[in-house]
C-alpha cells in the first residue's frame, strides 16, 4: 500500500482532486452532464451571459466553451438567440429543463456527500479550499 505520508502536498491534492472529481462525474453523467456543462449551467444561474463571459467565469477559453454549449443546446438545457442590442453577441439562457436539472443536481449538494464522510471536518476543508483558491487566484 502507497504510504501516503510520505507524498507531496501537491501529488496529494491531485490525486484527491482526481477522485473526488470521477465521483462527481459520475453523479453529473446520471443528468446528461459533463464538468463543464454543469458549470456553465451553475454560471447562468444569474441570468443570460455571452459565449465569451461563460468561457471567463467557468476560466476556460472561448472556443473550449463551445462544445459544451453546443451539447448543453442539443439536450435541451440551454437556448442560445442572438442580442438584439448587438447582433454579433450571442445570449446563452439557462432553459426550463437546464434549471431544474441544476437544481436537481444541487439537492442536497453531491460534493458535500462524497465529502462528508470521508473527511473528519469537511467546513474546514472547505474553508481551507476558499482559501487556496483565492489566494492562488488572486496573486
Amino acid at each position: 500500500m502507497d504510504d501516503h505520508a510520505s507524498w507531496a502536498t501537491g501529488r496529494l491534492l491531485l490525486v484527491a482532486a482526481r477522485l473526488v472529481e470521477r465521483e462527481w462525474n459520475a453523479v453529473l453523467a446520471e443528468r446528461g452532464l459533463t464538468h463543464a456543462g454543469f458549470l456553465a449551467l451553475h454560471v447562468l444561474q444569474d441570468g443570460p451571459r455571452t459565449q465569451r463571459e461563460l468561457a471567463a467565469r467557468t476560466y476556460v477559453e472561448e472556443q473550449t466553451i463551445r462544445p459544451v454549449l453546443d451539447r448543453l443546446e442539443r439536450d435541451g438545457h440551454i437556448a442560445r438567440e442572438r442580442d438584439t442590442a448587438d447582433r454579433r453577441r450571442v445570449m446563452v439562457t439557462r432553459t426550463d429543463l437546464g434549471k431544474r436539472t441544476y437544481a436537481e443536481i444541487m439537492e442536497g449538494d453531491p460534493a458535500e456527500r462524497i465529502i462528508a464522510d470521508r473527511v473528519e471536518d469537511p467546513e474546514a476543508l472547505r474553508a481551507e479550499l476558499i482559501r487556496l483558491i483565492t489566494g492562488i487566484r488572486d496573486r
